[in-house]
């Protein structure tokens, strides 16, 4: 199944191919303040249909995620980072997804603070 899904202003554009069954609430300090619910795919899933130069990036505390946004309207599409076997990982924020009913994903709440 391909996704489509944006930042608000549509600056930042994507298309993500898999299923979505379910979506990870982190409580760390800027999951939390940003309400993001995500989605991890293989990066390779993740199709940019905006170049990359119009995405700003984040990284806090041990810099091994980068955390995308739109530097327009300061929505958070996506992150990156790798998996427990080093392998490419997208974190998509379902919230930016198109045509999606958010109440019929399951959430699964994560202790990021504690991390």
């Amino acid at each position: 199944m391909t996704c489509k899904g944006s930042c608000h202003c549509g600056n930042i554009a994507f298309e993500v191919q898999g299923e979505i069954t379910g979506a990870l609430a982190c409580n760390c300090s800027l999951c939390q303040r940003k309400g993001s619910l995500l989605w991890f795919v293989p990066f390779t899933e993740l199709k940019l249909l905006t170049p990359e130069s119009a995405i700003s990036t984040y990284t806090f505390n041990k810099h091994v995620i980068k955390h995308h946004f739109c530097p327009i309207c300061g929505i958070h599409p996506y992150g990156q980072g790798m998996d427990a076997k080093g392998n490419a990982m997208a974190a998509i924020n379902i919230r930016c997804i198109e045509d999606i009913d958010l109440g019929s994903i399951p959430v699964q709440h994560y202790d990021g603070r504690s991390a």
